[in-house]
């Protein structure tokens, strides 16, 4: 019989003291009578094997020796193999949480259809363009209550990746899978093709289709130019029906008391265009008043942060090092270098310290403190002066990762993004090549963006207080000393204007603009307001078309996606592709090789032994 636990079959060594204690327990008295003594030398032959055959007589000896041997088996847990047929009492829900599925009610069409499906053991994916769990292996009841607190969000959904997530839900005993979706749209591969894959591994997929064409017109395109003192909006809107419609703008400017409205005739299956001028600060709507089939695509916010400059010191010993000139070319950034830290740092929302010759006095040590803890926000940059032999404890406390010592690849280690959000996005980390840098750790509560191949951080950060601090491997030197070559990349100013802006809160408007699907990773976990609720995270998906509130920031969230506000799809061609069988192969047995657990068996048997051995002792009169 084979054991999950074989060291646990050393507790049979348990049956050892046992055993001993029972040879070497008090004997009664025995007297020697002299008209008897023939009888005892016979008996002296016996007297050999008495004590053993006396233990094995004894039934409480018995009871407890195979009470020690049935446990210590069971801790072994013994178990035996059968071959199972896949069950399909799992049933995996994905449902589409699109844009689309918002059109005429199909999101709530498909919650209700599942609950015809509900099994004895349910999990439900919401498919977005990040597949989320929202259930896994609950109940009926659970199952139901869940899928009735559903509703449809904003993005694209990437159905494929559901489906792969919900194999690996039932990758062990087998089950079904239950995707519900209009099937207008996805992001990502082909969901039949998915469908396939998981029919190969004998789960049963079935695609359930919602919802009918549908008209509909919407803004599918909107961006932001900068004027000398406010902003232009673009806005673009189509009309997917087969009549020419005369779309009424309700304008809704920050600021102002009044609406403004404006209307644009757009012909069948064609786009217009739509300018508004003097966008200031605050939040700015724009909204067809015409109700149709979708509204999610009907309003466009817009959203304009009352400061958008940042006030940046830049701490440096080296003049036009590469960082002062992608600082200088930033827009709205008004950089101020400086050799030290001075004394006052109330004017600066971001301090960046790129010393590469000497390290940080005690005094501007302390400065930085201050700074960080009353809300700042510092970037050290790596260098030599970073190093434990010469940089200060109450300096490197602050980093969010624990610089060990100095080290040099003479290949150069390549890097990788370990954890993805919008400050690693349109960078390719993988050009770069990195010749030296700080051998390093990661501390406990900090997060790394970028690691190198062998796992040590280049991009990370971590609360301090209340502010922020955070650190990039890359140094700035130049020359043969030259620590990488980053500074050598189109990607090396993108990667500074996100760090900026991310930092220092306001920068780039296109962070106040996003569209769905977006991601963005906070400074540390904090409540964010978001269109329909508030949630505590640290990593935020903007799945909601709406306003979301973070950190005192106003994020404007809009659609913005042609083919998701395209309602007139049929999709009865992706129905036919997933019922056909071209291409299915079975790769995988309607059978999976189960282990079967005995060890409760064994803990019941040992308990029932011990209720006998009571009742003995109790007939003895010995309790």
């Amino acid at each position: 019989m084979p054991f999950d636990n074989i060291l646990g079959l050393a507790a049979l060594a348990s049956v050892i003291p046992l055993i001993i204690l029972y040879l070497l327990r008090p004997k009664p008295l025995q007297l020697k009578i002299p008209s008897l003594m023939f009888l005892m030398r016979a008996e002296q032959k016996k007297k050999r094997f008495a004590n053993l055959r006396r233990l094995i007589r004894d039934p409480i000896f018995l009871a407890q020796l195979l009470v020690l041997i049935l446990i210590s088996i069971a801790v072994a847990a013994p178990f035996y193999t059968s071959e199972e047929s896949l069950s399909g009492e799992h049933t995996v829900f994905v449902i589409d949480a699109s844009a689309s599925m918002n059109t005429d009610g199909r999101f709530d069409s498909a919650t209700e259809i599942a609950k015809t499906y509900v099994s004895k053991k349910n999990s439900i994916i919401l498919a977005q363009n990040i597949p989320v769990t929202v259930l896994e292996a609950g109940g009926s009841s659970a199952t139901k209550d869940t899928l009735d607190g559903l509703s449809g969000k904003g993005t694209v959904a990437d159905l494929s990746t559901s489906i792969t997530n919900a194999m690996r839900m039932l990758s062990n005993e087998g089950g079904r899978i239950i995707v519900i979706s209009d099937f207008t749209n996805w992001e990502g591969e082909d969901p039949v093709s998915a469908k396939r894959l998981a029919e190969s591994y004998g789960m049963k997929v079935s695609f359930v289709r919602v919802g009918a064409p549908a008209d509909n017109v919407g803004i599918i395109q909107g961006w932001l130019e900068a004027e000398e003192n406010s902003y232009t909006y673009n806005c673009v809107v189509k009309n997917y029906m087969e009549t020419t419609q005369n779309v009424n703008l309700e304008i809704d400017t920050s600021g102002s008391e009044t609406k403004k409205s404006v209307t644009l005739e757009v012909k069948p299956f064609s786009t217009n265009q739509f300018k508004l001028t003097n966008v200031g600060p605050g939040v700015s709507t724009l909204r067809i008043t015409k109700d149709d089939s979708l509204i999610t695509d009907n309003t466009a916010y817009i959203s304009i942060p009352s400061d958008v400059h940042n006030e940046l010191l830049l701490v440096t010993d080296v003049k036009n090092s590469p960082a002062s000139v992608a600082l200088s070319l930033l827009p709205n950034i008004r950089a101020t270098q400086s050799n030290n830290v001075p004394s006052d740092l109330s004017d600066y929302k971001v301090v960046v310290i790129d010393t590469q010759q000497r390290a940080l006095t005690t005094e501007e040590v302390t400065l930085l403190d201050t700074f960080i803890n009353n809300g700042g926000e510092v970037l050290f940059i790596a260098s030599s002066t970073l190093d434990p032999v010469v940089a200060s404890f109450d300096l490197l406390k602050f980093l969010p990762v624990k610089p060990i010592a100095m080290m040099e690849s003479n290949n150069g280690e390549a890097l990788k993004v370990v954890q993805e959000t919008r400050l690693t996005e349109d960078v390719r980390f993988e050009d770069i090549a990195v010749y030296t840098y700080l051998n390093a750790t990661i501390r406990a509560d900090a997060v790394s963006l970028v690691d190198t191949d062998s796992g040590i951080p280049m991009l990370a950060y971590w609360s301090v207080g209340d502010g922020t601090v955070m650190y990039l491997g890359l140094s700035d030197e130049l020359g043969e000393d030259a620590w990488n070559n980053f500074h050598n990349l189109p990607e090396y100013p993108v990667l500074w204007a996100k760090l900026i802006a991310w930092l220092g809160g306001a920068g780039d408007i296109g962070d106040y603009n996003v569209q769905t699907g977006a991601i963005s990773a906070l400074p540390n976990e904090m409540d964010v307001s978001t269109p329909s609720a508030t949630v505590t995270t640290s990593r935020l998906l903007y799945d909601e078309v709406g306003i979301y509130e973070v950190a005192g920031k106003n994020i404007a969230v809009n659609l913005y996606d042609d083919m998701e506000s395209d309602t007139t799809i049929d999709s009865s061609g992706v129905m036919d592709r997933a019922t056909s069988q071209e291409g299915s192969q079975i790769v995988r047995e309607n059978t999976y090789t189960s282990k079967n657990y005995i060890d409760i068996y064994l803990i019941i048997i040992a308990m029932l032994l011990v209720i006998v051995e009571i009742l003995i002792i109790r007939s003895r009169g010995e309790l």
